[in-house]
């Protein structure tokens, strides 16, 4: 496995991974009609997982996730949001899971954050028992829970900060 700066010739198998782990975990919840859009959105960086050419794997690095992330996420660091980087689009195929994608694909994206100064932090859907499993078995700290209004819509999520700058 090779984790790897994203590039447009991967968009094809991001949108086809995306749709995979949707509809395995429901992730993202709200699947957009621009699944292109939402993997591209505006980042400081973003990697895959390549395996023999295929992507298995997805991570961006943010600077901003929703207000109630940031401020509790400045809060407890005690960093103004603009020292912290959001680790986002974090998707791994489900044939590939347990075998140390994500696992990868979040260090790469805290590695990068660090390396920029910033605190890479977090936010995921409480009903996402992996993603929350994975994060913990690698040294986030959980700092408490958030509501996230997604239009007519209330998103519980938990909030995690990896490792300092």
């Amino acid at each position: 496995m090779l984790i790897r700066a994203r590039n447009d010739d991967d968009l094809d198998g991001c949108i086809k991974m995306a749709h995979a782990v949707h509809q395995m975990d429901g992730y993202p919840q709200y699947l957009p009609a621009d699944l292109r859009s939402f993997i591209c959105s505006p980042a400081i960086g973003a990697w895959v997982a390549d395996v023999e050419g295929l992507v298995v794997g997805h991570v961006a690095l943010h600077r901003r996730s929703s207000e109630p992330v940031m401020a509790l996420a400045g809060a407890v660091t005690g960093q103004p949001t603009d020292r912290l980087a959001v680790v986002a689009r974090l998707a791994v195929a489900p044939e590939v899971r347990r075998h140390g994608v994500g696992r990868a694909l979040l260090a790469a994206a805290a590695c990068a954050a660090t390396e920029r100064g910033l605190w890479p932090v977090l936010d995921v859907a409480r009903n996402l028992a992996g993603a929350v499993s994975l994060y913990q078995n690698c040294g986030w700290k959980c700092v408490g829970e958030v509501t996230v209004q997604l239009g007519a819509v209330s998103l519980e999520e938990f909030v995690f900060i990896g490792p300092p700058p």
